[in-house]
């Protein structure tokens, strides 16, 4: 089984071939095409996976090629990765939305608009190849802002598109774990979008255990949400929020942080991995090694400002451990070999949220067989939520519209409209100064 890697020069790529070592099975990926636009990070990232393989008889076959209709031809599954911009551009999102005193992240408010409307129209472009070259294939996207891409590309794929995030699944895997129950056995209630939901319930042999935990202070404050968000405030919402939720609920607090941080987490990672790339440039450098040591600095920091601003101290070491990469390789089990799984995935509504439209991607527990992901069930969002969810994803849509037209004011409506912009006035300077130092924005007119 073939398959093509979009940012196959990225630094998480070995992450994703590390859980391909580990599969035996009959049907498992034979061989991996890394495609990417800059020859010597695809040639970095080479290295490493050829230091990875080391020891592994069937250690997949790895390619590498900047030409992305050869990278698409006859491939089973796309795992589509890119950073359009790259870590400059995620920099220039936090720095330009900062300087008007608004969230620079690079998947929540204007930072993630920015993103995704220099990201847009290169999925597009995307979705339009794989589905004349490899219109057998199925496309697993990682590219944030990760719901709004996969809704973008599922408007030329259909159904064969499917988001992934690790987030979700990391909730659920820590709030298992203090209430003392198996993951793997455990059926959490999640719904959203892309960053922005919420576990109503973690059921354990058909019991819900969440009650339990929102009423032992200690068990609740043990883990990173309870520590992010407060025991008070869990308790008020009745659920436990994703992480980027703290973004919304702590706002003033994070973006004053961000503002008083000497570096943001866009430049930080810019260094970081050019430091990487740079000392891959020698022949002789331990290539795992010097990967390894860098992931290892660059999931400690995660997040930090966040924590930093609720006095959440370190993360805990269970939670350095990644795991997109395990979400999306079970993802691929399941529809290569009906091996039948439940996921969180972002996938096409259909009939889940009465509030949204059929076509409208969320993030939500799905089904998984040959056929491919299908959402659950759930029952609806309490009001606050749902109010959050309507009005983030008017703004996706106004995203994609705006990708779609080259419009400049409806780009403006976008930001205008966001829960985390204040002002139609600061939409206009923010789209102006995305403009200004972004080539990928030049469409807008």
């Amino acid at each position: 089984m073939k398959l093509t890697i979009l940012g196959g020069g990225g630094f998480r790529v070995p992450l994703v071939y590390g859980a391909l070592l580990q599969d035996h099975a009959e049907g498992r990926v034979t061989h991996v095409v890394l495609h990417d636009l800059d020859a010597a990070r695809l040639s970095a990232v080479t290295r490493v996976l050829a230091e990875q393989a080391a020891g592994v008889p069937d250690a997949p076959e790895v390619s590498a090629t900047t030409d992305l209709d050869e990278a698409l031809r006859g491939a089973d599954f796309v795992f589509s990765a890119i950073r359009v911009g790259g870590l400059e551009g995620r920099a220039n999102d936090e720095r330009v939305a900062l300087a008007e005193g608004v969230l620079g992240q690079e998947t929540v408010g204007a930072g993630g608009i920015a993103y995704g409307l220099r990201t847009v129209p290169v999925a597009v472009d995307i979705a339009r190849r794989v589905a004349r070259l490899a219109p057998d294939a199925w496309v697993i996207n990682f590219t944030n802002p990760a719901g709004l891409v996969t809704e973008a590309m599922s408007r030329h794929l259909g159904d064969r598109v499917i988001g992934i995030c690790d987030s979700p699944v990391g909730l659920g895997r820590r709030i298992a774990r203090v209430l003392g129950a198996n993951p793997k056995e455990a059926w959490i209630d999640y719904v959203g979008l892309n960053h922005l939901g919420w576990v109503r319930g973690l059921r354990v042999a058909g019991r819900d255990e969440l009650p339990r935990l929102l009423a032992d202070s200690d068990l609740l404050g043990s883990f990173e949400e309870g520590k992010l968000f407060g025991v008070d405030w869990l308790r008020s919402l009745g659920a436990i929020p994703n992480e980027y939720l703290h973004y919304y609920y702590f706002n003033r607090e994070a973006v004053r942080a961000y503002q008083q941080a000497e570096k943001t987490r866009g430049a930080f990672l810019h260094d970081q991995q050019a430091r990487f790339y740079a000392e891959m440039a020698n022949p002789d450098a331990p290539a795992w090694k010097v990967w390894d040591d860098t992931r290892a600095e660059r999931e400690a920091t995660y997040m930090a400002e966040n924590r930093e601003t609720a006095g959440a101290g370190e993360r805990d070491e269970d939670d350095l451990s990644g795991g997109y990469e395990k979400v999306a390789l079970a993802l691929m089990r399941a529809i290569a070999r009906d091996e039948r799984t439940t996921l969180i995935l972002n996938v096409r509504n259909q009939r889940t949220l009465s509030v949204l439209d059929t076509d409208a991607v969320i993030e939500v527990p799905c089904l998984v067989d040959a056929n491919g992901a299908h959402p659950v069930t759930v029952d609806p969002l309490p009001d606050h939520a749902t109010g959050l969810v309507c009005a983030v994803k008017a703004v996706e849509r106004e995203v994609l519209a705006a990708a779609d037209s080259g419009s400049r004011a409806t780009a403006v409506k976008a930001f205008a409209l966001h829960p985390l912009v204040d002002s139609v006035n600061v939409a206009r300077r923010l789209v102006e100064g995305y403009t200004e130092v972004h080539p990928g924005l030049a469409y807008l007119r």
